[in-house]
């Protein structure tokens, strides 16, 4: 009896010592940053899909960056998305990823909030990041973009590149994020030759190239030679009408500004410059910083120009009075970052901005 109490001792001391030897393990582990397990993030697309050349392909670019940088490769124990074909979709798929073990889900874009919050109310433990909106809860981070400040350097390129003084304006929808480009152009438009008429069109959708094509269509036979669009996979339709009818008369000067990228790559002939919003510069930050344990969740992080957060893509080098424009849209630049002007947030507080 007392060989078999003292083996069961002995079993119980090395029992024991194992979980310690394991406890402590896992807190280095922790320490380190999780060396025995990859942070892993995905994120949900809005309806525009991973490939809109826009919003959503921006999104994607930074998680590809991300991975890249932490040496992580494409699928569940990396970095991953779930496209949206339909509004329907939102709460399914951030589910469907919370089940797959990602770290950090993000929702992409502003239709989203109500979905993100219902998930992440129902995974408390787990983080979760929306772009474009804000959800006030403690494991949301929210991700939003100063877009008048890239909308207002547009407008003045705009405003310098046209030869008709008659420019236009292409939004997704009547929301916030729409107004705020919208706001930030027609400002940027006064404050550099404030004659220049501005068109404003909302197409109502975001991934119908169509839509674009046809608004892009009447505002060009209008008289407009230039127009900017925020609005996703729509504003495809503008880059086509625009190329389309380069080719018909080579000689007719009519530009294209795109949104969110540098979207130079829909058309050399006609894409004057870019509004930039570094979504996948946000995407990146966020999940790096999740990533080393300062995920600033119930906060929300906006980007502007101070931050790199939003800019302009360079001007198209076939636009005569490249150099003037530069030269003006980088005084504006200086004059935003030091706080000397503030860019309107309102279209209806644009349409009196001077700049001065």
């Amino acid at each position: 009896m007392k060989k078999r109490k003292v083996g069961l001792a002995l079993s119980l001391v090395l029992a024991a010592g194992t979980l310690l030897s394991a406890c402590g393990k896992s807190n280095d582990t922790a320490k380190d940053g999780g060396k025995d397990k990859n942070f892993t993030v995905a994120m949900v697309t809005d309806v525009g899909g991973v490939d809109d050349k826009s919003f959503n392909q921006s999104s994607w670019e930074g998680l590809v960056n991300f991975g890249k940088a932490n040496g992580l490769k494409k699928g569940k124990d990396g970095y991953d998305y779930l496209p949206s074909q339909s509004d329907a979709d939102y709460t399914t798929n951030l589910n469907t990823l919370v089940r797959r073990g990602f770290d950090l889900v993000y929702g992409i874009g502003f239709l989203m909030p109500d979905a993100v919050e219902d998930v992440a109310k129902q995974h408390k433990d787990n983080h979760f990041a929306i772009v474009d909106e804000e959800v006030d809860q403690p494991n949301v981070a929210s991700i939003l973009f100063k877009e008048q400040e890239s909308g207002f350097l547009a407008g003045v390129a705009a405003a310098l590149a046209t030869k008709s003084n008659h420019v236009g304006f292409i939004g997704g929808m009547d929301v916030p994020v729409i107004q705020r480009f919208e706001a930030g152009f027609l400002a940027g438009v006064n404050a550099a030759k404030p004659e220049v008429k501005v068109d404003v069109q909302i197409a109502g959708v975001f991934d119908k190239a169509e839509y674009g094509q046809a608004i892009a269509s009447k505002m060009y036979s209008s008289g407009v030679d230039v127009i900017f669009h925020a609005a996703g996979a729509t504003g495809n339709g503008l880059f086509k009408e625009a190329t389309d009818r380069k080719k018909k008369d080579p000689s007719k000067e009519i530009w294209a500004i795109g949104v969110d990228r540098d979207q130079a790559d829909m058309g050399e002939d006609v894409v004057l410059t870019s509004a930039l919003k570094r979504v996948d510069v946000a995407v990146q930050d966020l999940a790096q910083k999740t990533k080393e344990g300062k995920f600033p969740g119930g906060k929300v992080t906006l980007y502007g120009l101070h931050e790199d957060g939003v800019g302009l893509a360079p001007i198209n080098a076939k636009v005569a009075n490249k150099d003037q424009i530069e030269a003006t849209v980088k005084e504006w630049i200086e004059k935003i970052k030091s706080g000397a002007i503030k860019v309107p947030e309102s279209p209806a507080e644009a349409k009196t901005f001077t700049g001065k």
